[in-house]
């Protein structure tokens, strides 16, 4: 037995000394390098809704408010400079007299929507367009847009009420929700 465990500890030992042989050459080539992680984080977005006013409405007249109209409702949008952005309206189908005891029927079409990039406007619709001409955008459908220098976008929005010939007297609200979120270009 004694023979035994003689030659286990000497077969350890020789197979002890062969990794260390083997790995020795190994252990020379490695290196160590120390790398760092950034980030800046941008400055959080700020968004302001306006109010489309279409005013005093008669029943049975449709009454449209362009893009480009005083009247039209206007979004702004801060952000950091240079940032792309995905933006999203939330369109109502209809606004509603106070209790929503009576719906009125409200569109937007394809056109209906402008946005400027430039800062030309300082928030007058009219403003952008004797700057830039027509430039419609479709509200159901915002372009990504990034931010210029200035850090901010407006948007302009139009539509059209529909009221019925029999349509109840009041006020009818109704609500416009515009998501936007950095899209990380």
């Amino acid at each position: 037995m004694y023979k035994f465990c003689k030659s286990t500890q000497g077969l350890t030992v020789l197979i002890a000394a062969l990794v260390i042989m083997v790995c020795a050459p190994m252990a020379q080539a490695q290196d160590i390098a120390n790398g760092s992680a950034t980030a800046t984080v941008l400055a959080a977005l700020t968004v302001t809704a306006g109010t489309l006013v279409f005013g005093s409405v008669y029943q049975g007249v449709s009454k449209a408010i362009t893009n480009d109209n005083a009247a039209a409702g206007v979004f702004s949008i801060t952000g950091a400079s240079g940032a792309g952005v995905s933006m999203y309206m939330q369109l109502p189908d209809y606004v509603s007299i106070t209790g929503d005891s009576d719906r009125m029927v409200i569109s937007f079409s394809a056109t209906d929507c402008n946005i400027d990039t430039a800062g030309v406007s300082s928030g007058d619709p009219t403003a952008f367009l004797a700057a830039n001409g027509y430039a419609d955008d479709n509200p159901h459908n915002l372009p990504t847009t990034n931010f210029d220098a200035a850090s901010s976008i407006e948007i302009f929005l139009g539509g059209t009420v529909l009221p019925t010939i029999d349509q109840t007297a009041g006020a009818y609200t109704g609500d416009i929700i515009l998501t936007v979120a950095y899209d990380g270009t």
